[in-house]
């Protein structure tokens, strides 16, 4: 299965993501913040990014901007999992090289289906 970043500060979210992919499988390694990520990121390779939008600090959209600098991340799925719908929120995610996008709450199924459509079969 895959390996997976998931970013997000908030730790009951970060749990249940957790939850919904390491049940199906994939290993999953958290990250509070887009420092922590990045430093993450840096030491080992994730086959998905799964990111919030809105955290202390840098937000998820300069996650990705950041992750697309790095050679092992041009061409990695990033998906912004966050409680922002409005489409000028989306097209800047877009223009930072996101993935895809889905808006909380999140059902645990329509996740897993996005990772069948983004990710290599195994």
């Amino acid at each position: 299965m895959s390996n997976i970043l998931i970013v997000d500060d908030s730790m009951t979210m970060r749990q249940m993501v957790n939850f919904t992919l390491s049940s199906a499988g994939h290993t999953v390694t958290e990250a509070g913040n887009t420092d922590d990520a990045l430093l993450n990121a840096q030491k080992q390779r994730f086959d998905l990014v799964i990111s919030d939008v809105n955290m202390p600090g840098r937000s998820g959209i300069e996650l990705v901007t950041e992750l697309r600098k790095l050679a092992d991340y041009k061409f990695v799925p990033i998906i912004l999992l966050t409680t922002e719908s409005q489409p000028e929120m989306k097209s800047k995610g877009r223009a930072a090289g996101a993935t895809g996008w889905i808006v909380k709450p999140f059902d645990p199924e329509a996740l897993l289906g996005v990772l069948r459509k983004v990710l290599p079969a195994s």
